[in-house]
């Protein structure tokens, strides 16, 4: 069965005065139909480049996206015209943004802004995408929302903004939603009931998401296959519960380490992972995160590790096999690795 999104080998580079910036370098993975993948890494890492790089939002200069193709229900998203790509972006896919008080525009009210996209996509008047603009606020949880489609931004809480966010997002039934760190900012109470509207959404209509975090509970909860990015690379893919139970990357390794448990019966203290992610104006001989990593080998340093599979179905780019080290064999006994 075709996949809904395939990205091949695509390269995303900034062309500066001080140099090229790779910031997505060579990324290959897949999402299909109605799957939740989440893309994992610090920040810097690649994950928003990645995901603006499929609704070619990368500004152009300095960006420019160098070679690859994004696969989009059969159809290479680097080759439409602009024109087509507009009538794609909002409703086949669409996006909810970071930071929902600059996305939103804030002379226009929260009406004027959803229904803009219905009448765009769908085709509706004034009334029908009114009534489809308050049955979309009800949908995400917003009450009254009959009276409040009226309402401007800046009369929404944080949390409130961000569900109009979604509900703008969904208003034509993408098949596909890209959600880039949308709990940011949120206290946890309103993170989890968001996070639960999307979930619940996207069941129900069907949808794919593409959740961009650095929130290890969220992919936990909420993803079914994860991509764990570094200095532009995909440097480990599998299904969730692999990802969690047999991490396969030095990189994955720091991450799981460094997220308290609540589960922990003694004070177990977390761990961080030393030093700085490279710079990619410049060309890197081996693995990027060969500075940083515990498992370091002279190899590391000269050769550039392929993502090689370790078990069916899931991969990672290293030389060595972290899972037979004696620092897993410990983060497996607190819990944190397999």
């Amino acid at each position: 069965m075709a996949k809904l999104l395939e990205v091949k080998n695509l390269k995303t580079y900034f062309f500066t005065d001080e140099g090229v910036v790779r910031s997505v370098n060579g990324v290959t993975w897949d999402l299909d139909e109605g799957e939740t993948l989440a893309l994992v890494g610090e920040s810097g890492c690649g994950k928003s480049v990645t995901a603006m790089s499929i609704l070619r939002l990368i500004p152009n200069p300095p960006g420019r996206i160098v070679d690859g193709q994004i696969m989009f229900e059969g159809t290479d998203l680097l080759k439409v015209s602009d024109a087509e790509m507009r009538s794609i972006r909002g409703n086949r896919i669409a996006m909810v943004f970071q930071e929902p008080m600059t996305s939103l525009n804030p002379v226009l009210t929260i009406g004027q802004q959803i229904r803009e996209t219905i009448q765009l996509h769908l085709g509706l008047d004034d009334e029908a995408s009114t009534a489809r603009a308050v049955e979309l606020l009800e949908l995400v949880g917003i009450p009254e929302a009959a009276g409040r489609v009226n309402d401007y931004p800046h009369q929404f809480s944080g949390g409130m903004r961000q569900r109009v966010m979604i509900a703008m997002a969904l208003s034509c039934n993408p098949k596909l939603l890209i959600a880039d760190e949308p709990t940011t900012a949120l206290d946890v109470t309103i993170q989890a009931q968001v996070l639960e509207i999307m979930a619940r959404l996207a069941t129900e209509f069907g949808t794919a998401v593409l959740i961009i975090t650095h929130n290890l509970g969220v992919v936990a909860r909420y993803a079914d296959r994860v991509n764990v990015m570094y200095a532009g690379e995909i440097v480990e893919t599998g299904t969730a519960i692999d990802i969690f139970k047999r991490p396969r990357h030095p990189y994955t390794i720091g991450l799981m380490a460094s997220v308290p448990r609540l589960d922990a019966t003694e004070k177990v203290r977390l761990t961080t992972i030393e030093g700085q992610p490279p710079l990619l104006i410049r060309e890197i001989p081996g693995c990027p995160f060969a500075p940083r990593c515990d498992w370091f080998v002279d190899k590391c340093s000269t050769d550039h590790p392929e993502l090689e599979e370790k078990e069916p179905g899931h991969a990672a780019r290293c030389w060595r096999n972290p899972l037979v080290d004696a620092k897993t064999r410990e983060l497996a006994s607190i819990g944190i690795a397999g």
